[in-house]
């Protein structure tokens, strides 16, 4: 496949080194002539100096022959506008990197549609995702990311909730959410209407992020402790981190030493404690008892700073530390000098980039109960026979259930009258080895 890289900066230059030793044909274009032959010295790629975003350069460098533009520079702007340019060059796919929210989000237009861009990515939104969960849900299911977050799906045991011991058609569960999957013993069902969820029961539970909570305690009660959060540093991922957390079962404090960001800060997350003040130092650190806090995470733009931050505070009696890495070789070095988590926002980054160039219609996501349970994401055919149909009269069961449906930038969990339409994504999950069924019914 041939690929054009804009943008030699960190989640461009890792971008070619995966993509090139997948097999791919890179072509990286970039400003600046230093970095493009650190690059040809590095690795087997084509490089051009130039303006990335200059309709010219991007023919130049053969763009109506190119599968995919990948629009990685540090200006969103630029990236936006080269990606649309790219499209109309004749490009089959484009990328655009964004750090902005309001790109992001779309708030105020669809930029992705009104520019005719394939697909927006934001590292750092994804890697605030991929720390929320691993704090929200320690056990939880470890699936690749579907629809930005929007759906959460957990494994846990059934306890005294009120649900428990009673058939499902008789329990009310909330808009949005859905009972997957059942593990009893070495055993997993499809639930059905008739089904009953006993004491010890091994749930899968599927929800809108709304309404997840509200869905869970139904089968889980249990009492809340809540964690003890401490950030360090406030850019656009410390936002996207509170938000993510943003409920009873966290006490978040935010350290930001810039005073106006600080301020702005608080006005944006006026359900945490935001400091105006350096949590590295012994003083701040005592006085806040910081020492008590669950889990550090310092969100600064340095490596060497967070690391350095982050083995301070685990040292200091924090239990533990997770660290934001932008370079990829210290992903796996910072462990062994007390790091507890590391996250590289270039390595979400190309992972997402790779979701984006499978287009396989039927991708295995994860592996919920090894042999047992598998999710799926599935891409329904044209020439599909349930097209319009509802759920109800699909037959999945019994081996299948539709966790999610994406349609265009909407997902939601969806319930038995909601149709499949032509170009919808599934999140499907169901037996190991019986995708064959799935196959039949999508394909």
């Amino acid at each position: 496949m041939n690929i054009i890289i804009c943008g030699a900066g960190e989640v461009g230059s890792h971008a070619a080194e995966e993509l090139g030793r997948a097999g791919h044909s890179i072509r990286i274009i970039d400003r600046v002539p230093e970095r493009l032959r650190a690059l040809e010295e590095a690795m087997d790629v084509a490089t051009l100096c130039g303006n990335c975003a200059d309709a010219e350069v991007l023919a130049q460098a053969g763009c109506s022959d190119t599968e995919l533009v990948l629009a990685a520079t540090d200006n969103d702007e630029i990236n936006l506008l080269t990606a649309s340019i790219a499209k109309g060059l004749g490009a089959k796919k484009t990328i655009a990197r964004v750090h902005h929210s309001a790109f992001f989000e779309e708030r105020g237009i669809n930029y992705r549609k009104h520019l005719d861009i394939d697909r927006l990515i934001c590292p750092e939104y994804l890697t605030a995702l991929a720390i929320a969960r691993k704090l929200r849900n320690p056990g939880a299911v470890a699936i690749e990311s579907f629809a930005r977050g929007r759906i959460e799906m957990q494994e846990f045991t059934a306890q005294s909730g009120s649900a428990v011991g009673k058939r499902l058609q008789d329990v009310q569960l909330p808009q949005g959410t859905r009972l997957a999957m059942i593990r009893r013993k070495d055993e997993a069902m499809i639930p059905e209407a008739t089904t009953v969820v006993a004491p010890g029961d091994v749930i899968i539970l599927v929800g809108n992020a709304g309404a997840f909570e509200d869905a869970r305690k139904l089968f889980h009660q249990e009492k809340y402790t809540r964690k003890k959060i401490v950030l360090m540093g406030g850019p656009p991922m410390a936002v996207w981190l509170c938000r993510a957390l943003h409920d009873r079962s966290f006490a978040i404090r935010l350290f930001e030493k810039d005073r106006e960001r600080a301020l702005e800060l608080a006005d944006k997350l006026d359900w945490i404690t935001v400091i105006n003040a350096d949590p590295t130092e012994r003083s701040i650190f005592e006085e806040e008892h910081i020492g008590q806090a669950d889990v550090f995470i310092p969100l600064l733009d340095h490596d060497e700073a967070n690391i350095i931050a982050g083995v301070m505070a685990k040292s200091r009696g924090v239990t533990e530390v997770f660290t934001i890495l932008q370079r990829s070789k210290y992903v796996d070095l910072v462990y062994d000098i007390g790091v507890d988590e590391a996250f590289s926002p270039r390595i979400i980054g190309v992972e997402e980039i790779n979701l984006v160039l499978d287009e396989s219609p039927l991708r295995l996501l994860g592996t919920l109960v090894e042999g047992i349970v598998d999710v799926f994401r599935a891409k329904v055919s044209d020439r599909s026979s349930v097209i319009g149909k509802p759920l109800r009269e699909i037959p999945f069961s019994p081996d299948w259930v539709v966790a999610a449906i994406q349609r265009d930038s909407d997902v939601h969990v969806p319930g038995a009258d909601d149709t499949i339409e032509r170009g919808d994504t599934l999140l499907v999950i169901g037996r190991h080895s019986k995708q064959d069924t799935l196959k039949e019914l999508l394909l």
